[in-house]
């Protein structure tokens, strides 16, 4: 490829980018939520600890590098696969090899994709929430459930 082509398509990549992950240079101020828009009570449980949830936690600075990353990658990968395609529409025959770096990419992003999420979401990560005052990690849970205790939603956040 030449270079004006890679830095075009490197270019294109960053702005999608910047834009769908909201990156930008001044930071914007937080919306304020109107207290008459939050629910009254939420029901917390004790959240079971596993042996995941460390990993989980050592994992979890480095998530938006992780998304953003494979937002890259996803954008790049159909190139490589254009690439070789041209390049064997270019010479008007078919040759196996021009496939094998689009191919070994695709599957690369594939298995480091799942080894990453499996990584990173553990059973709790979607329902762990914490109580302000209280460092104990609780799970959203109903009413009925054993040691389900009543809390103030605007209490209740997630880290």
């Amino acid at each position: 490829m030449k270079k004006t082509m890679v830095f075009a398509i490197v270019l294109a990549t960053m702005i999608i980018i910047m834009t769908s992950f909201n990156l930008q240079l001044a930071p914007t101020a937080p919306l304020n939520i109107p207290e008459s828009a939050l629910p009254t009570a939420l029901y917390v449980c004790p959240a079971a600890s596993s042996v995941f949830d460390p990993i989980s936690m050592g994992f979890a600075p480095f998530t938006r590098f992780f998304r953003i990353l494979l937002a890259f990658a996803l954008m790049i990968l159909p190139f490589y696969w254009g690439w070789a395609l041209y390049q064997n529409l270019l010479k008007d025959k078919f040759n196996r090899d021009s496939f094998k770096t689009p191919w070994a990419m695709t599957k690369a992003l594939f298995w480091a994709v799942v080894i990453i999420l499996l990584m990173i979401k553990t059973p709790n990560y979607f329902r762990t929430v914490y109580v302000r005052g209280d460092n104990t990690a609780y799970v959203l849970c109903e009413n009925n459930t054993p040691g389900a205790r009543a809390v103030r939603a605007d209490a209740v956040y997630r880290k």
